[in-house]
């Protein structure tokens, strides 16, 4: 078996997975390296589907990223025959006095021309019947947003990237990770891999990794929780009805239409337990607030889909203290490219973000695409 390449992916989740295509498409010999079998339920990569927004509320730089993962989503859909992506739109939601999310995205839109609806709460309630919103709510509402189907995504990728010619081992953990600059080693339980760059994404698990080569990063895996609950099919199926997010007082709160009689998914975006991914309880139900939250968001907002729990899943995010994302090159090893803290909202993004990867290990001296990833920027907190 081969023990050189030109590039070593560690982690072969969604930004991984991305840019081990990216690499293999322009010839690149690559080895991708993964503790699981991608796509997988141990990572942050599950869960059966992601909101696409482009009226980003975290902030309008994010913009032009999320634009080109759309476009480049859509190619993958066309390249492997797979279900990418469904235009179900997305509709956000949230008091009017605590809107910060919401104006955001309103900049945003305005900003790069994206095409949005300003809606009242009747509104909304007169066009979904399902939703029920207090009075003093305010609605944006994007019709070519919509949602991912995250495996599928992956799945399409792993099969694009070994046609082209990558190698991934899967069920690989990588036990150390070392560079003088000019080679990268990777230690596994099976072997020792040399290659001129490395590309480390390997998600909750980053933090870990990143000590061998020097590097303390504020990463924080925390344990979060989905569900899903039978709804009322005429209001909810994805035919009729968006994905959503709510910025609220009692949280954050995002969820999905019913896809082929699935249930609405809803999951809570603020909150979790502080985790170590290979300790954390990984059992739904294991704490109150596993379906307490979810379901109390529902019986508020949604009362015909808080019908009973279909099945619940357990996830991990990985926050930086400002949750933007770290996307950049080693202070001190330039041959070692780190994306790491995608804090919850990053998936969506894996399809640019792969390809902005394979730029970073490929190209000398290339600009950094945005300052707001950068791991030397005040906001990351760390020296």
């Amino acid at each position: 078996m081969e023990k050189h390449y030109d590039v070593i992916v560690v982690g072969a989740g969604s930004m991984g997975m991305a840019a081990g295509y990216f690499l293999a498409r322009q010839g690149v010999k690559t080895l991708l390296l993964d503790a699981f079998d991608p796509p997988h339920t141990s990572g942050s990569h599950h869960g059966e589907t992601r909101i696409i927004r482009h009226a980003y509320g975290e902030g309008r730089d994010y913009v032009p990223l999320v634009l080109r993962a759309q476009t480049l989503w859509d190619e993958l859909e066309k390249a492997s025959g797979e279900k990418i992506f469904a235009k179900t739109g997305v509709l956000s939601f949230s008091p009017e006095d605590h809107a910060a999310f919401l104006n955001e995205a309103i900049e945003s839109a305005n900003t790069y021309n994206l095409p949005i609806k300003m809606m009242t709460g009747a509104e909304v309630e007169k066009r979904w019947p399902g939703i029920s919103l207090p009075a003093g709510f305010q609605a944006i509402y994007e019709p070519d947003a919509g949602v991912l189907f995250p495996e599928n995504c992956i799945r399409a990728y792993r099969k694009l990237a070994e046609a082209k010619g990558a190698r991934l081992l899967a069920n690989t953990r990588v036990t150390d990770l070392k560079t003088d600059g000019q080679t990268v080693t990777v230690v596994t339980e099976t072997g020792t891999f040399t290659a001129e760059k490395c590309i480390v994404s390997s998600g909750a698990w980053n933090g870990k990794l990143l000590e061998n080569v020097g590097l303390h990063l504020p990463l924080q895996p925390v344990r979060k929780t989905v569900g899903w609950f039978e709804a009322d099919e005429a209001l909810f199926n994805a035919d009729v009805f968006p994905a959503f997010t709510m910025d609220g007082y009692e949280g954050t709160y995002y969820g999905f239409p019913s896809f082929n009689g699935s249930g609405v998914k809803v999951g809570r975006h603020d909150g979790g337990r502080a985790a170590d991914p290979d300790t954390m309880n990984r059992e739904f139900g294991a704490y109150p607030e596993d379906e307490g939250d979810i379901r109390a968001f529902l019986k508020t907002y949604m009362p015909r889909a808080a019908g009973r729990l279909k099945k619940g899943k357990v996830c991990l995010y990985t926050h930086t203290p400002d949750e933007h994302f770290i996307i950049d090159t080693h202070p001190a090893y330039p041959n070692v490219a780190i994306a790491a803290g995608f804090s919850g909202h990053g998936f969506k993004f894996a399809s640019s973000v792969g390809e902005m990867l394979s730029q970073m290990v490929l190209k000398d001296n290339i600009p950094h695409p945005l300052p707001l990833f950068s791991i030397s920027r005040p906001g990351l907190g760390w020296k």
